[in-house]
């Protein structure tokens, strides 16, 4: 049996319009069905535990309305306090997206150190669209960043235009250029097309359409084999 961890934005509101945001509903129900399917033991943890809110279900998603329906959005509701999870009892991380990782997974310290950690025991760290803004700010051991030549992607700076998400009134900075700054090689197609990269142990999804395609690619590079 492997497990994967999910981390998951414990934050509401977003930017000086205060405007209601979460964790994107299709970025956890689209990896939630593919890790499932391929025998995976899914768990849910975020900064404050408990039911983690959320933002974008859509009821004409076959996936997202499965899953608020079935056992894994009990689960998610019930969510893991960060601080008690043990690292060490997981195969890899991931980190969906949504705004509100913009603000609680940019420097929350425990945040850093269990990505640090995951990394360095050899372990998969995932994310995707704003979900990457949790490799930002991580350190190694060496102390260099996490990010620095490594290939990567996230939401970028042309889809945030498009979906107006206006700096400061929304989000706080823009990921795309963040990530770029601390030295990652930053890679991307047109928007909102699924695009992932991989390099190593660090697996990253551009956008929402890129959730599905993340989790495949992580259970692939665990299992070590070719799925589908």
């Amino acid at each position: 049996m492997k497990y994967i961890l999910f981390i998951v934005t414990s934050v509401d509101r977003i930017g000086t319009d205060h405007i209601p945001t979460g964790y994107e509903f299709s970025e956890i129900a689209d990896p939630y069905w593919e890790f499932t399917k391929a025998g995976f033991t899914v768990d849910f943890a975020s900064p404050t535990g408990g039911s983690p809110p959320e933002d974008g279900y859509e009821e004409n998603n076959t996936n997202s309305r499965l899953f608020r329906n079935g056992p894994g959005f009990k689960r998610l509701n019930f969510s893991h306090k960060l601080e008690n999870v043990d690292i060490d009892a997981y195969d890899g991380i991931f980190f969906p997206g949504g705004l509100g990782p913009m603000v609680d997974m940019v420097d929350h310290p425990l945040v850093k150190d269990i990505v640090s950690k995951a990394y360095e025991k050899g372990k998969i760290v995932a994310a995707v669209c704003h979900g990457p803004v949790a490799l930002l700010n991580v350190k190694l051991s060496s102390g260099q960043y996490l990010v620095e030549g490594k290939k990567l992607t996230s939401f970028t700076t042309e889809e945030e235009v498009i979906k107006k998400h206006h700096v400061n009134r929304i989000i706080p900075f823009m990921l795309e250029e963040a990530l770029i700054r601390q030295g990652g090689i930053f890679n991307k197609k047109a928007p909102f097309i699924s695009h992932i990269i991989k390099d190593g142990l660090i697996i990253t999804g551009q956008n929402p359409a890129s959730a599905k395609d993340v989790a495949q690619a992580v259970i692939e590079k665990i299992l070590g084999q070719k799925i589908g």
